[in-house]
C-alpha cells in the first residue's frame, strides 16, 4: 500500500511538473533503463521536440532541464513497474504453493488486472499529449486518477475483510449503506478532483468561500452542449469540486452525529468520528491549496490526503461486513464420542 500511494504522489508530481510528456515512446520492459550516455540523452531530447508541448512552450528547453522533467517521468514509471511486481510475484507465490485461500484468489486477481489496466491507460492518457495538444486530456488524466484511486479501494477492501472485527452492532440501519455512499463520494470526489488537475482550473478563482466574487458565479453554462461545461469548462470543474466537496462533508458529518447519537460507545461510531476528521482536514488542505495558487507541496498534500480519506472511508464501510475470516473459513468443530465426558 506503501508503494501504491508513492507511485500516486509521485504521478501528481510529475503533473504540477509538467514532466508528463517528457517520455514519448512505451516501452514496458525496455524503458525501465535510462538513458546511459550522452547519446542516449540527445535521442530522447530530440524525440520530445518533435511534440506539441516542446514546440509550443518549451522551445529552447536545454539538456539539464529536460533531464528534470525525464526523471519525475522516468520514476513514475519505474514506479508502476516496482508496484505491479510486488503484488504480481508474491500472489504467484502463494497461488502456486496453494497457501493462498479460495475466497481471496478471484478479488486478488482482479486486483492485479486493474493494474495492468492502469498501464495501458497511463499510456493512453500521455497519446492524448503527443499529437495536437500541448497536455494530456483532461478526461484522460481523470480517468488515470480514479482507477489508481479504485485500486488502493480494492487493496483496502481485501485487507480489512482479513482482520477481526467487533461485533458492535451498526448505530442505524442505514449506517451500512451510509458509509458505502461516502466511499463512493469520496471516489467521485478524486474524479471531480483529476479534472481540476487537467485543466490547471485550480490556479484561477484562487478565493474562498467566494469564487469569482460570488457564491454562485456566472459564466458556468457557456459551452454548447450544456453537459460539456462539467468536463471542459475550468470554471464550472472547480465549482463542482467545491459544491461536491461541501456535500461530502455534509453527509460525512450527518454520519457521525447519528452515529454518536445513536450509539456513541461502539467502534462505528468512533470511525465515524475519525471519518468526519480526515474529510474536514482534507478541506481545509484544499482550500489552503487553492488561496495559495497551488504550491506543489500543498497540492501533492491535498492529493495524498485524498487518497488516506479513502482507504479509511472502504475500511470503515468494510467493518460492517463482517470479515473473510469469519465468513468464509470452516472452523473444525471436534468430534465427541456419546460416551465421552
Amino acid at each position: 500500500m506503501l508503494a501504491l500511494f508513492a507511485l500516486v504522489i509521485v504521478g501528481g508530481a510529475t503533473r504540477l511538473t509538467d514532466s508528463g510528456l517528457s517520455i514519448t515512446e512505451w516501452k514496458p520492459i525496455h524503458g525501465i533503463i535510462p538513458p546511459l550516455s550522452e547519446a542516449a540523452w540527445q535521442e530522447e531530447l530530440e524525440l520530445y521536440r518533435q511534440i506539441p508541448e516542446y514546440q509550443q512552450i518549451n522551445k529552447g528547453m536545454s539538456l539539464s532541464e529536460f533531464k528534470y522533467i525525464y526523471w519525475w517521468e522516468w520514476a513514475h514509471r519505474f514506479l508502476a513497474r516496482g508496484v505491479g511486481v510486488l503484488f504480481a510475484v508474491p500472489l504467484a507465490f502463494f497461488w502456486l504453493s496453494g497457501r493462498l485461500e479460495t475466497s481471496l484468489k478471484l478479488p486478488l486477481l482482479g486486483i492485479l488486472a486493474l493494474g495492468g489496466l492502469q498501464g495501458f491507460i497511463g499510456w493512453w492518457m500521455v497519446t492524448s499529449g503527443l499529437v495536437d495538444r500541448v497536455d494530456v486530456s483532461q478526461y484522460r488524466l481523470a480517468t488515470h486518477l480514479t482507477l489508481a484511486a479504485v485500486i488502493v479501494a480494492a487493496i483496502m477492501w481485501v485487507y480489512r475483510g482479513l482482520g477481526i472485527h467487533s461485533n458492535d452492532k451498526p448505530p442505524a440501519n442505514s449506517s451500512s449503506r451510509t458509509a458505502g455512499m461516502l466511499a463512493f463520494m469520496v471516489l467521485v470526489q478524486i474524479y471531480l478532483g483529476g479534472l481540476v488537475a487537467g485543466l490547471d482550473a485550480g490556479l484561477a478563482y484562487n478565493s474562498w468561500p467566494l469564487m469569482d466574487a460570488a457564491l454562485v458565479p456566472t459564466g458556468l453554462l457557456v459551452m454548447d452542449p450544456a453537459w460539456i461545461n462539467i468536463f471542459e469548462n475550468a470554471k464550472t470543474v472547480q465549482f463542482d469540486h467545491r459544491m461536491f466537496g461541501y456535500a461530502l462533508w455534509i453527509v460525512a458529518a450527518l454520519h457521525m452525529l447519528v452515529s454518536l447519537s445513536k450509539a456513541p460507545a461502539t467502534t462505528h461510531a468512533r470511525r465515524s468520528v475519525v471519518l468526519f476528521a480526515l474529510v474536514t482536514l482534507q478541506a481545509a488542505v484544499g482550500i489552503g491549496t487553492l488561496l495559495l495558487q497551488v504550491p506543489v507541496s500543498w497540492a501533492l498534500a491535498h492529493q495524498g490526503l485524498a487518497l488516506i480519506v479513502l482507504a479509511f472511508a472502504v475500511a470503515h464501510w468494510r467493518a460492517f461486513r463482517g470479515s473473510y475470516a469469519v465468513s468464509n473459513r470452516r472452523v473444525a468443530e471436534p468430534e465427541f464420542s456419546a460416551n465421552r465426558t
